[in-house]
């Protein structure tokens, strides 16, 4: 592994930018990760490794590095004091690579049986939480319509836990993506607390797309104009509403439980 000793290496600037620049992680096709578990599960999902930096002192699987340098990466160490630029956290793990942004449909939805629409979900650990729950049940599609979080920035990405690179994610606007789902006959529902909401439990949600809206603002008027109807989820506290996350896991639950 080549040593980084300056703090404007070429290496090290590229990493941190990507951390912290949507435009220029856009503009590269690229996006940074940490961690070996991270590493592992990019080699395995295909993605292509461009840089790793080692943290020196760090303990980190050869295989993996093998591996990433066989594909092309370029390796790299560095000191703690400087290591600590390529990382947007304050106690990042003791390896950070930069991969290929995972493929995915800007302008195309293929036939699916179930889907979540996001409507300018911003955070980014409930986007994260939202894709890695995604994965773990195979759902179709996770659609991203206006106002969402950047699905590689950083705190996203960890969110996901690896599932970054396995959940199908698709950009569309929201017009678009109802009308898409429509065309394939799918019934399109908006999770929302009205009096005339149907249950989540009496309605069936299996064959079908529920958005997902703002923490704080819910599902826009747009979507709630455009949608099939409202769904919501019984609750028997004092709690008002569920976290995005929280309640989009239920969703999805629903969505693709067996039988």
């Amino acid at each position: 592994m080549q040593p980084i000793e300056s703090r404007q290496n070429g290496a090290l600037r590229h990493l941190a930018r990507l951390g912290r620049e949507k435009k220029y992680r856009m503009t590269t096709g690229e996006m940074v990760c940490e961690g070996e578990k991270m590493l592992g599960e990019a080699l395995d999902s295909g993605a292509r490794v461009t840089t790793v930096l080692v943290r020196a002192g760090t303990a980190c699987g050869e295989e993996l590095l093998v591996r990433a340098e066989a594909q092309g990466a370029r390796l790299y160490t560095a000191t703690e004091s400087i290591f600590t630029l390529a990382s947007d956290v304050q106690t990042p793990q003791g390896l950070v690579f930069s991969c290929a942004r995972p493929p995915r449909a800007a302008d195309a939805l293929p036939r699916v049986k179930s889907a979540v629409l996001l409507d300018g979900l911003q955070d980014p650990g409930n986007l994260g939480t939202i894709l890695r729950t995604a994965d773990a049940f195979a759902l179709d599609a996770v659609i991203l319509c206006e106002g969402c979080a950047d699905p590689t920035a950083p705190k996203v990405v960890r969110a996901t836990m690896g599932a970054i690179f396995r959940q199908p994610i698709y950009t569309l606007p929201l017009t678009e993506a109802i009308a898409a789902l429509h065309a394939q006959g799918l019934p399109v529902y908006a999770a929302a607390l009205h009096r005339d909401s149907a249950a989540v439990g009496v309605i069936d949600l299996t064959h079908s797309a529920v958005i997902v809206g703002n923490e704080g603002r819910g599902v826009s008027a747009a979507a709630l104009e455009q949608c099939d109807r409202t769904v919501m989820i019984p609750m028997a506290g004092a709690a008002e509403s569920l976290n995005a996350s929280v309640a989009a896991s239920i969703l999805i639950w629903e969505m693709t439980k067996p039988g």
